[in-house]
C-alpha cells in the first residue's frame, strides 16, 4: 500500500493570505497544500496528516510561530518548517537555534512563486511535474 503524499501545511491567521498562497502553490507544486488560520487547530489536525513540510506564520493570536514549531515538531518529528513574517526584525533576538527543522525564515511581502521555489530546494520532490 503507497503511503499518502505528503501536504504542504500552511500555518496564518490572515484567512486571505492563506487562500491567496494556497491558490498560487497549488499551481507550482505537486503535492496538496492544507492550510489552518488557527495553530491549535492545527496542531489538533497534524496527527492525522502525512506532512510534508509546515510554513507557519511568526506572529498569530494563539501562539507565536515559534511556540507552533515546537509543539508541532513533537508531533511531526524532524519536519522541514519555513518561518513567514512581517515583523523580521523581532525574530533576530528570539532563540530559535533550538528547531533545526527551520530551514527559512521569509519577509513578508514575497511572492508565492519566491515560496514554491523554497519549498521545493528544501524537498525537491514537491515540486509540480
Amino acid at each position: 500500500m503507497a503511503s499518502p503524499q505528503p501536504h504542504v501545511v500552511i500555518v496564518d491567521d490572515e484567512k486571505s493570505y492563506v487562500d491567496l498562497l494556497c491558490t498560487i502553490l497549488e499551481d507550482q507544486l505537486a503535492w496538496p497544500i492544507t492550510t489552518f488560520t488557527r495553530p491549535l487547530a492545527a496542531l489538533e489536525a497534524l496527527p492525522g496528516l502525512s506532512v510534508g513540510i509546515i510554513v507557519t506564520d511568526y506572529y498569530m493570536p494563539e501562539m507565536d510561530g515559534i511556540a507552533f514549531l515546537r509543539a508541532a515538531l513533537k508531533l511531526k518529528p524532524d519536519t522541514p518548517c519555513i518561518m513567514i513574517t512581517g515583523h523580521s526584525t523581532a525574530l533576530e533576538s528570539l532563540q530559535h537555534t533550538d528547531i533545526p527543522a527551520l530551514h527559512r525564515i521569509m519577509s513578508k511581502p514575497f511572492r508565492g512563486r519566491d515560496l514554491a521555489r523554497a519549498i521545493v530546494e528544501i524537498l525537491p520532490q514537491a515540486a509540480a511535474a
